[in-house]
């Protein structure tokens, strides 16, 4: 490893670990590529390694060589390995699909000379490979916790305790021996103090609001069973047991009921709930609902441009409140939607200010929803409120600034640990 004098001194040789990378092009989540982009255009030689997450593109094309396909994405190399994973699978499957990155995402991990190792959860599997390389030779790893494992799991009701303690002692393993780890929330950093991370080397950085992607500047785009004078509300993500969906499904049950055809709810996205929950809208007659499939995030931002309200929904767990950082509320806020949703805690705390409002349950969000539609002004006063606040708290750019810092960090702190432990006489004790 290469002696770095200070943070930012001298390019570093990083591999990111992140299984389910995107682009823009795709319809899932891009915080990785924004900030390996960053890292890049900091003059830092990156390789992202990634699987093949479903709705995502990489950005890579051509056939696969080996079970791996690489090249340069965004001033960075990537690498895709052709291992295919998604909501829709089964446990069993998706977590066959974990196992298998892990292993081959280990195999560069160890064999590279890299200055650090970025092993970005979910899945908790990532931190296999960036253990190994630091057991092996010594290379220092930063751990970003995206959603807290094992709690989510067991959470939602997950019932194997030989898996979750599995779970568990990697979690403990990570945190206690990264360089530094990235949290998203203060309430998933708090997991990784409770895990032996020193509060010196635990970052809070949020997600972020692609303010370019998302905004006043994109053409509008809205569906063809979306009504002139219709209020489009739209919920974009994953449509899966976590995120308890049933409750849109009942708000719109209730608008239909009261007389209310000035909304219409808008599910856009994917997940093992939905031919379910189509099926419940189809079932009950609720003409009010159109699903979408998953949109590419440029054409999801002329759909939210055409929209009114930004829907952010999840099941209804103690869980979520503070260990939950919705990349879809960012979106809302960026494209300068008035926001409800189901979610106490941080979400709720972020919408105080008068981006959104907070409903309880389907009656709150009914009620809601008939509002922002009677009323224009406020309606656009809300907008505004979610808008100025993704410029000021949330501008991706200024989130990604602080992502290097803790990067270049990290590595300064891996070197001189290793200087240290070179050093006679050092007793890591």
């Amino acid at each position: 490893m290469r002696c770095i004098a200070e943070a930012g001194a001298a390019s570093l040789r990083i591999l990111y670990l992140h299984q389910h990378f995107s682009t823009p092009d795709g319809a899932t989540a891009t915080r990785s590529h924004a900030m390996a982009r960053a890292l890049a255009q900091r003059g830092h030689a990156v390789t992202l390694a990634c699987g093949q997450f479903s709705g995502a593109a990489t950005g890579l094309s051509g056939p696969f060589r080996r079970g791996r396909r690489s090249g340069r994405v965004s001033g960075f190399e990537l690498v895709e390995f052709a291992i295919p994973c998604g909501n829709a699978m089964s446990l069993k499957a998706r977590t066959a699909a974990f196992l298998r990155y892990a292993a081959r995402a280990g195999w560069m991990a160890a064999r590279g000379e890299w200055d650090l190792v970025i092993a970005s959860s979910t899945p908790l599997t990532v931190a296999l490979p960036a253990l190994a390389a630091r057991r092996l030779r010594g290379t220092p790893f930063l751990f970003e916790i995206r959603d807290p494992w094992p709690e989510l799991p067991a959470a939602l009701g997950l019932r194997a305790p030989g898996l979750l303690a599995a779970m568990e002692r990697l979690a403990g393993a990570a945190c206690r021996n990264a360089s530094a780890v990235v949290a998203l929330t203060e309430g998933i950093g708090a997991t990784a103090l409770a895990r032996g991370t020193p509060a010196g080397r635990l970052h809070v950085i949020p997600q972020g609001c692609d303010l370019d992607l998302f905004g006043p500047q994109v053409a509008p785009w809205r569906p063809e069973a979306a009504g002139s004078q219709e209020m489009l509300a739209v919920y974009a993500g994953a449509h899966g047991r976590a995120n308890g969906l049933g409750l849109l499904l009942d708000a719109a049950a209730r608008l239909r009921a009261a007389g209310e055809r000035r909304v219409r709810l808008v599910l856009v996205g994917e997940g093992g709930e939905r031919p379910a929950l189509v099926a419940d809208a189809a079932a009950r007659g609720l003409g009010n609902v159109t699903f979408l499939d998953p949109l590419p995030k440029r054409e999801l931002a002329r759909l939210l441009a055409g929209s009114r309200a930004g829907l952010l929904c999840l099941a209804p767990l103690p869980e979520f409140a503070e260990w939950t950082a919705p990349n879809k509320l960012m979106d809302y806020l960026a494209a300068g939607l008035p926001v409800l949703s189901n979610v106490p805690g941080e979400a709720a705390r972020i919408l105080s200010g008068g981006a959104g409002e907070t409903c309880a349950d389907a009656a709150s969000l009914a009620a809601a929803l008939s509002r922002l539609a009677a009323d224009p002004g406020r309606r656009e006063a809300m907008g505004r409120a979610a808008r100025d606040l993704a410029v000021r708290r949330f501008d991706r750019r200024l989130l990604a600034a602080r992502f290097v810092t803790a990067v270049e960090g990290a590595a300064a702190e891996g070197a001189a640990t290793s200087r240290a432990a070179a050093a006679p006489g050092w007793d890591a004790a």
